[in-house]
């Protein structure tokens, strides 16, 4: 608690996005009630919170000497903020929460720009997506690449950043926030969650049984708990191994039994809309968009 500091930036920027959300929300909510469910915007917060838990809490100072923590900020940022972010719909509530001078006159301009179309229509490509997690996660985990993070502040930050990003991209197809086109069959999310899982399995099962400390730096480290450094490896294997477990295959399970069911619809909805009680309801969305 002594090397902890409190990030006033990183705080400053999450509590806006916050406040920005909840000013949308809110406006929607009084114009059309149904539009925006309040779980919704309890996700996002949830969202939110996950972020400064993983990158601005105390938790963010001891994963020097813990790779265990440092895994569970891997974790919040890549697989615990990004989705619950994506289920706030905030594609809606920030368009209304900023102001609309700045959201008509600019953000309109930039976002209907037919090479900025393009360019989110191939980011969130599914293959793109998987990929691009894929490297971000095993990258990472090189020792090279991960004591580089640790010696430098700056690349720690990009680190954070790239989980973060990647994440969202991941989760991105799973999740199709509005106002994204599904432009692929519900059963392709089923494959791709469950082979999301491969790499991640791979890799906790080489740190939790290798026998050896992958990462020196932590052999040098302060023992903050009464644990070797190959036990902390250890358990840092096993929880990304079970975390991850859980975080993929649950979605995919309970989108396979929406799907075979029937109770989703055409195969083609969205999980975001249609695999999930409350809705955005389509013809309202154009409405609420203003732009």
């Amino acid at each position: 608690m002594e090397s902890w500091a409190l990030p006033i930036p990183v705080t400053i920027v999450l509590l806006l996005a916050a406040l920005v959300y909840l000013r949308g929300w809110l406006h929607l909510r009084r114009a059309f009630p149904d539009a925006i469910r309040p779980w919704r915007a309890a996700s996002f917060l949830g969202g939110v919170v996950s972020v400064w838990l993983a990158i601005g809490s105390p938790l963010a100072s001891l994963d020097e000497y813990l790779l265990t923590v440092h895994m569970a900020q891997h974790l919040l940022l890549m697989t615990v903020a990004p989705p619950l972010l994506l289920l706030g719909a905030p594609s809606l509530p920030f368009l209304h929460g900023l102001p609309q001078s700045f959201t008509r006159s600019v953000l309109a301009s930039i976002l209907r720009a037919p090479l900025v179309q393009r360019f989110g229509r191939s980011i969130t490509e599914p293959i793109f997506c998987w990929w691009t997690a894929t490297l971000v996660l095993v990258g990472w985990h090189m020792p090279a690449a991960y004591a580089l993070g640790l010696r430098s502040e700056f690349w720690h930050e990009i680190e954070h950043a790239s989980f973060f990003g990647a994440g969202l991209l991941f989760w991105w197809p799973v999740i199709s926030p509005w106002p994204s086109v599904l432009r692929h069959s519900r059963w392709f999310i089923v494959p791709y969650l469950f082979l999301a899982t491969l790499p991640c399995d791979a890799l906790s099962a080489y740190l939790a049984f290798c026998g050896r400390v992958v990462y020196s730096w932590y052999l040098t480290a302060p023992r903050l708990v009464n644990m070797s450094a190959l036990q902390d490896q250890e358990c840092a294997g096993a929880l990304m191994w079970v975390f991850v477990t859980f975080a993929y295959l649950a979605p995919a399970v309970f989108l396979t039994t929406k799907l075979l069911s029937g109770s989703a619809g055409h195969e083609t909805t969205q999980l975001s809309s249609g695999d999930l009680p409350e809705t955005i309801d389509a013809p309202v969305a154009p409405k609420l968009h203003g732009l």
